[in-house]
């Protein structure tokens, strides 16, 4: 009876812990948070103390003084720093848990999306860091599994289905068939890694030392997977950066086939992957997602185009999931609902 009555008075949640965001997603309410997964801690009188959660601590990257940092805990889609991802997910759980004084009840259930490659020790960090942030029970669920949950799949067929989720940090891709998964593969190639190609790519072809921040404006303004075919389909951008050879602040012209060219050998690592996924495949199964196709989602699955390049390249249908970007927390909270089916649960969680 106790039990019962703490379910009902705490909350279910599902954390997609993101090396670039983190989501939550409240049983009942849907997702109530997205929040970039940085931390800014500031030394004062020689304590360190947590500044800023979240949006405001990602104004503060590449900006802070002396005695302010902005820190991201995560790193290719787990733990780098263990205190303070504590600290996030504690600032992230209160803002969507709200404790009333005169009647407090305990912590929530929480259900984590982790990567399919996720060591025994990684999950120890994630399951640890949300226990000590105020959860009373940690439940871990595969990305793949989540994604394709979030996507409105059904998993519990004897049918083949690819997932490709692309985060921050990592893109996980799947082949899934009666709830489990066939066959998986852990890429540390993600969003961060595409901001990071357009920095490189825009200091070595026009010698301007862009931030991180201004390369994710660009690559949501002008990303494309695909090589433009016209000048109609060329769009421009107007870029400020660091003129490295005078030392000068400058504004450039950049277009959508620079970004295209920058991104060119994360996207064709991507597109191996796959391959390599449909390669390993029972061959019942690859017949099966010759008809189910091939579903993308995460925020990085959003660069233009990319549904095309999979596509061109495989063979196979590729389409964008609805609002993927929280595809991973809507698909914890689906698994949520389905704790009462004790069965599928076992299948679908990991210890």
């Amino acid at each position: 009876m106790l039990k019962l009555l703490r379910g009902v008075m705490s909350a279910d949640l599902s954390i997609d812990l993101g090396t670039a965001n983190t989501l939550i997603y409240k049983r009942g309410e849907g997702i109530v948070l997205n929040e970039p997964s940085v931390v800014a801690i500031g030394d004062v009188q020689g304590q360190k103390v947590v500044v800023s959660v979240g949006s405001e601590a990602k104004k503060m990257l590449g900006k802070t003084p002396r005695g302010l940092e902005a820190i991201r805990p995560l790193k290719d889609g787990v733990i780098a720093e263990i205190g303070v991802t504590e600290q996030l997910l504690k600032a992230l759980i209160s803002r969507v848990n709200k404790r009333s004084l005169l009647f407090p009840r305990p912590g929530p259930r929480v259900l984590v999306c982790v990567p399919c490659k996720a060591t025994e020790v990684e999950r120890r960090a994630i399951r640890e860091s949300v226990y000590t942030a105020g959860a009373r029970e940690v439940i871990l669920i595969e990305e793949p599994i989540a994604a394709a949950l979030g996507a409105g799949l059904p998993l519990n067929e004897a049918h083949g289905k690819v997932v490709v989720d692309i985060g921050g940090g990592t893109t996980e891709i799947a082949v899934i068939s009666l709830d489990g998964i066939v066959y998986s593969e852990t890429l540390r190639v993600g969003g961060d890694h595409f901001d990071r190609a357009i920095v490189s790519f825009l200091r070595e072809k026009y010698q301007v030392q862009i931030g991180e921040s201004s390369a994710e404006e660009i690559k949501i303004e002008l990303g494309t997977a695909c090589e433009p075919q016209s000048k109609d389909e060329v769009r421009r951008m107007d870029v400020r950066g660091l003129n490295l050879s005078k030392g000068l602040p400058e504004r450039i012209m950049i277009t959508s086939t620079d970004i295209w060219s920058a991104l060119r050998s994360e996207l064709a690592q991507i597109v191996r992957s796959v391959k390599l996924a449909l390669e390993n495949s029972p061959p019942d199964l690859v017949a099966d997602i010759v008809d189910s196709g091939i579903v993308l989602t995460g925020g990085g699955a959003l660069i233009g185009n990319l549904d095309q390049l999979i596509s061109s390249q495989t063979s196979v249908p590729t389409v964008l999931a609805d609002d993927a970007l929280t595809c991973v927390a809507r698909g914890g909270g689906v698994a949520l609902e389905l704790m009462d089916q004790a069965s599928r649960w076992r299948v679908l969680t990991t210890e």
